[in-house]
């Protein structure tokens, strides 16, 4: 096991169980090396079977796939670096502890409650993943991409026993989810680059110009799908981890950092995982969509299925699908132990352990339905819509709060349990740019960035208001 492997482990062990409530100590900071593993672990995932295939039903062009991941990640990047990162090794918290300072505990808890279930869902859509992969030798029907409900008793099957699993693996801690996630992510790395290889051969590409040309100018979406340009690549890639990085829910990792220049060890992740794997996930899917059965499945005016099973086990065979299913794994399982943890704020004298396997429940039951899934473009849209708007809370008090004269920490210096300056915030921000994209069908990352301004403006604006001019010591 490589060094980076070891103080990994070391570094997940605490931000789960140790200084949840104080300073991390100088004596426990971690080098940026334990930041490149994790990340470049955790960003090759199972999402990236789906996503990659996606992009490619949304017809888009070569140029703005190609080039709006490339800026679209890039300022993912920028964001965790100069937002997540500073903060984080400013005050040394982790983002609950930090929240729970400004907003107060009551607050805090509905905070909990969303992510727990939000987390729950995202597990779920990790568990149909894998179940696409192990349905293969039973030559089970893959769920199509308009599907939302359970197509067969064998897709049941497998999937609560796939939930099972996962969750009671989840329930033994995460130091057993982090070790078994440091081995698998090799794994899963070289079987996304050795899956977009034998996808270029399989699609006769000799240069450059003819792998820009597997998406030229692009093409009418799929069935049920929506066009995607060069604005919804960039906005869309930068914001599919809204939640942790201009949500500052990574604040929980970077609080371990020496410095904040450990920020730019995301990219790690983020150009192998969202570049790489998703431009070799989306080969995959071209490979498929030359097939008889999916030129036949378009010629009838439905969308072909992107389940990754099939499609990695079409490229390189059982690999493929031992790939698959340890994708999924390695993604539900940290994300139902997660999910765990924020529901056990909220009942605190539940164990870890039961209240990892009510998550992990919640997050089985949710993979029964493929919609998850099947519109995961959509659905991390809305999951970095709802909490990355709380992170512009914690952004605005530190870069802007003493020059506009509120006090910093207020519930924690107030006493108060209950924050209406945030809450308020949050609302009327969440409230108001969602209804501007339901109502005027405006794809959801467009004003993701909006809102979270929104809320940090607000929060200012409302604290200054509300906050007393003195407060108890």
């Amino acid at each position: 096991m490589s060094q980076a492997q070891i103080e990994e482990e070391v570094l997940t062990e605490e931000v789960s169980g140790e200084f949840e409530r104080e300073r991390v100590p100088e004596s426990k900071l971690k080098s940026w090396k334990s930041f490149l593993g994790m990340y470049a672990g955790e960003h090759a995932a199972g999402t990236e079977f789906v996503i990659g295939p996606l992009f490619l039903t949304t017809g888009v062009s070569a140029f703005d796939l190609i080039i709006g991941l490339l800026l679209g990640n890039l300022m993912a990047v920028l964001s965790w670096r100069f937002l997540t990162a500073e903060i984080g090794t400013k005050f040394r918290y982790t983002l609950y502890y930090h929240l729970e300072k400004i907003c107060g505990k009551r607050l805090v808890t509905v905070y909990n409650l969303a992510n727990g279930i939000l987390f729950c869902f995202l597990a779920g859509a990790m568990i149909t993943v894998s179940a696409t992969a192990v349905g293969v030798p039973f030559d089970m029907e893959m769920p199509k991409l308009t599907d939302t409900m359970p197509n067969s008793a064998t897709w049941i099957i497998i999937v609560l026993v796939i939930g099972a699993v996962i969750s009671v693996i989840a329930a033994k801690g995460y130091s057993t989810v982090a070790k078994a996630a440091n081995w698998m992510s090799p794994i899963i790395v070289a079987a996304f680059v050795i899956c977009g290889i034998v996808s270029l051969v399989n699609l006769d590409v000799h240069s450059f110009s003819d792998f820009w040309n597997i998406w030229g100018e692009g093409s009418e979406p799929f069935p049920g799908q929506i066009k995607y340009t060069f604005w919804h690549v960039f906005l869309w890639s930068w914001f599919a981890n809204a939640a942790m990085h201009i949500g500052m829910s990574d604040l929980s990792v970077f609080r371990f950092a020496k410095k904040p220049s450990s920020g730019w060890t995301t990219a790690a992740g983020i150009y192998i995982g969202h570049y790489i794997a998703w431009i070799a996930a989306a080969l995959l899917y071209a490979v498929y969509l030359k097939s008889p059965e999916a030129q036949a499945i378009l010629a009838s005016g439905e969308a072909p299925s992107v389940a990754p099973g099939p499609l990695a086990y079409n490229a390189i065979g059982v690999f493929g699908i031992i790939a698959v299913i340890l994708a999924g794994w390695t993604t539900a399982n940290p994300t139902i132990y997660r999910a765990g943890l924020a529901f056990q704020a909220i009942i605190p004298k539940a164990s870890t352990a039961w209240v990892t396997i009510i998550a992990g429940t919640v997050a089985t039951i949710a993979g029964l339905f493929p919609a998850f899934a099947m519109k995961l473009l959509g659905f991390v849209a809305l999951y970095g819509f709802i909490l990355a708007p709380i992170g512009a809370i914690i952004v605005f008090e530190y870069f802007f709060g003493k020059k506009f004269g509120i006090q910093s920490f207020y519930a924690e210096k107030s006493g108060t349990k209950f924050n209406q300056a945030v809450f308020w915030a949050w609302v009327i921000s969440f409230g108001v740019f969602y209804f501007i994209s339901i109502q005027f069908d405006v794809f959801l990352s467009f004003v993701t960035l909006p809102a979270w301004l929104c809320c940090g403006i607000l929060y200012l604006v409302f604290s200054k208001m509300m906050q007393k001019k003195t407060i108890p010591s």
